[in-house]
């Protein structure tokens, strides 16, 4: 993990102060890599040269890393080349977007591909990912953008036309007709988004889904199908809804194993549409099914060669039989819960869909981050490490109906940029998260004896290694906190939570509890802040007296060297104060501005050192000489520090050795350096108002920052003077 510095958390500030401008929003989508679509066409215009895109170069890299990678058998004789020079009349679209533009080529994205196919059932939808105006012909550049939401911001992606090719052929999506290439560009367009193509095969169809929408996902085994099933297929359609489904393999080798009746396994197919027809004198329900390859379809009942369509009306069987090799099938309703395993359905609300009615959602997105040795804790099955996962606290004040008390919600928890980490040789972590009752003081930590006690209100149904878990509740009016984790302790991941509130007068906020959105740092008490020399050399016994002459000498003040191995204690593990700790010692007590103690000043310390002993023991509980890291987050509570996770990320990075446990030594460090932060705010803020101003010296920057407190009240950090808060200072200091 790389270290967290001051640039960064200024940035994320940035960020959100120009999500609240509305940025991020697809009519203000974020520039990806800040490539310009505009700027740039307009240049190439310009200057008569189609576009090279460099930050995702027509080169072996883009293409992936182990079955695209160098060498591979899969890339031998690929040449990348623009449909201007292997077609002879190309198109970006032609008489719209339809679900035979997209066939899959030679990668397993056929989760990507059956989203792609959905979206274009729904032509508002698919001008927000592929947006109008872009052609072969009509001021052609070889330069396309598509936009895809992304955990919480649409980002507009730029790209050449240059494709994978060999034999004169796309390796990868392409047309039927082979002439139309926007289903090829927005694949290249999302490849680039998550590192390279390769980084697409394999994955759930409810990803593209919430990529292209911005959506809520929610999955329903069909063995374990609610009975209303066929309706709420029915009016996920009506509602431009998106469908995905999958038949579950039983080993690796079931993977796109086609059965007797030409289904595939582990293969991810769309659903397209839905029907009621009169059949022998009864209803019969059907659902129309893509499979991305554009071939391979259903041979059971009511597919094309099927007998059941000539007992049908006429008019009915023209309009929906299309004998057609094109990988679209109907099937009964029945045979796709008897074939079928898991139905997946993004809804662009998180409506319910077992109601007709049409409600209006508060909605909130936090970002959170897992990080080892600080927030990290791992599932309910680890309870020494489950409180310090990062907390979320919401409050439902009003039941959904006068008749009710519960308020329904769903909780969406999604790990971030998992695809992009496949070059390094991770993926998807198992995740989930559990929702506990809890009325409190806002900002309190809840720690492990309340896990250890309480059982939680609500759960994800499973940990499970998707993007995405999500569940919908109803609980009665209160306040819960919700706990997102990985199953096991010390995976590192990034991830947003998104709370959907079904209610809309219901006042639902969420509150996060340590970390990055709350940037919020509490002095608990003032046990250990003597920071000024209260005692006069007469309230010295003499025996402390003879022990400060023998370390510092005749000149009687105590320099920086004269603390090294100035301690030593047989059950703690320490090699003596390092130089950084002891120059640390002297800045917070120095009273004179020397760089020296005097006696009275070096006593203050001495006992400051024995408060932190005493702590350290306290907290090592298995008397090991060193401490854990959650260990260590407790110790600095009970020190005085409450600290965002952000901060005591920092701190672990710092100050934990490599097995993640905090000797003394880097113990006694740590608390020296927060203190020397506080007394220093303390002393600029003179009028106490929570804000100082600084010189552009003081703060070190060399360019102009944009922050923004806890309270929304913006300041500048400029060239010459500003106003900062106490947190900003700490994290700035500890970077």
């Amino acid at each position: 993990m790389e270290p967290i510095c001051a640039t960064g958390f200024a940035a994320r500030l940035r960020s959100e102060w120009d999500r609240n401008e509305g940025l991020g929003q697809n009519n203000m989508a974020l520039k990806f890599l800040g490539q310009d679509f505009e700027t740039l066409r307009a240049h190439c215009l310009q200057s008569g040269c189609l576009f090279e895109d460099e930050t995702f170069p027509a080169q072996q890299t883009s293409l992936g890393f182990k079955e695209l990678g160098p060498g591979s058998a899969k890339t031998k004789g690929v040449r990348w080349m623009r449909p201007t020079e292997f077609c002879t009349d190309p198109h970006f679209i032609v008489d719209g977007a339809t679900r035979t533009d997209i066939c899959q080529g030679a990668l397993g994205d056929c989760w990507l591909l059956a989203a792609i196919a959905c979206l274009t059932l729904n032509e508002p939808l698919l001008h927000r990912v592929v947006p109008h105006g872009q052609s072969f012909h009509q001021q052609y550049a070889g330069i396309f953008h598509f936009q895809f939401w992304q955990f919480g911001d649409w980002v507009d992606v730029v790209i050449d036309d240059r494709l994978p090719v060999r034999d004169g052929k796309l390796l990868f999506v392409h047309s039927a007709e082979g002439a139309e290439f926007w289903s090829a560009l927005v694949e290249k367009a999302y490849a680039k988004l998550n590192g390279c193509y390769e980084a697409l095969s394999g994955g759930c169809t409810s990803e593209g889904f919430e990529d292209f929408t911005g959506g809520v996902t929610e999955m329903y085994e069909l063995k374990k199908a609610p009975p209303n099933l066929f309706s709420i297929i029915r009016r996920a359609v009506e509602r431009g809804s998106l469908m995905g489904c999958s038949i579950d393999i039983t080993s690796f080798f079931d993977m796109e194993a086609i059965t007797f009746k030409k289904l595939v396994k582990g293969h991810a197919y769309s659903i397209t549409g839905v029907e009621e027809v009169s059949y022998r004198g009864k209803l019969t329900k059907l659902l129309r099914i893509r499979n991305p390859w554009g071939e391979v379809e259903w041979m059971g009942p009511w597919s094309d060669e099927s007998r059941e369509w000539r007992e049908i009306h006429p008019s009915v069987r023209s309009r929906l039989h299309n004998c057609q090799e094109d990988g679209e099938f109907w099937m009964s309703f029945s045979d796709f819960i008897r074939e079928f395993s898991r139905l997946e359905i993004c809804n662009l609300t998180p409506d319910a869909l077992q109601s007709s009615e049409v409600k209006k959602w508060n909605t909130s997105l936090y970002p959170g981050e897992w990080r080892r040795g600080s927030t990290a804790g791992g599932c309910r099955n680890y309870p020494a490490t489950f409180w310090i996962n990062p907390q979320f606290k919401i409050v439902l004040k009003e039941p959904d109906t006068e008749s009710q008390e519960d308020c329904t919600f769903l909780v969406a928890l999604m790990q971030k940029n998992r695809r992009k980490l496949r070059r390094e040789g991770k993926d998807m972590e198992t995740i989930g998260f559990a929702i506990y009752e809890y009325v409190g003081r806002v900002g309190v930590h809840l720690k492990r004896d309340f896990f250890l006690t309480c059982t939680s209100s609500a759960r994800s149904e499973l940990f499970i290694n998707l993007r995405e878990v999500s569940s919908r509740f109803c609980l009665p009016a209160g306040e819960y906190i919700i706990v997102p984790s990985t199953f096991e302790p010390q995976k590192e991941g990034d991830f947003v939570l998104r709370v959907f509130s079904e209610k809309f007068s219901c006042e639902m906020f969420l509150t996060v509890l340590h970390t990055d959105a709350s940037w919020e740092v509490l002095l608990l008490n003032n046990v250990l802040f003597l920071w000024q020399s209260v005692l006069q050399e007469s309230d010295i016994d003499e025996g402390f007296k003879a022990l400060f002459a023998k370390l510092a000498g005749p000149v009687r003040q105590q320099e920086v060297g004269g603390f090294h191995g100035l301690l030593w204690y047989k059950d703690i593990k320490t090699d003596g104060f390092d130089k950084e700790a002891c120059r640390g010692m002297i800045n917070l007590m120095d009273t004179t501005g020397t760089g020296k103690l005097g006696l009275t000043d070096f006593h203050v310390l001495w006992e400051k050192i024995k408060r932190y002993l005493a702590v350290f023991r306290k907290f090592d509980l298995d008397k090991s000489g060193t401490m854990s890291s959650y260990e260590m987050r407790l110790a600095l509570e009970s020190a005085g520090f409450k600290l965002t996770n952000n901060l005591f990320q920092l701190i672990i990075l710092r100050y934990a050795k490599p097995d993640l446990n905090v000797d003394f030594d880097s113990f006694v460090s740590c608390l020296i350096r927060l203190e020397t932060m506080f007394k220093t705010f303390k002393t600029m803020d003179a009028d106490e108002n929570g804000l100082v101003s600084f010189s552009f010296t003081q703060v070190g920057l060399n360019c102009s920052l944009v922050i923004r407190n806890f309270n929304s009240k913006c300041f500048l950090v400029s060239l010459w003077s500003s106003n900062i808060c106490l947190q900003h200072l700490v994290f700035f200091l500890s970077s």
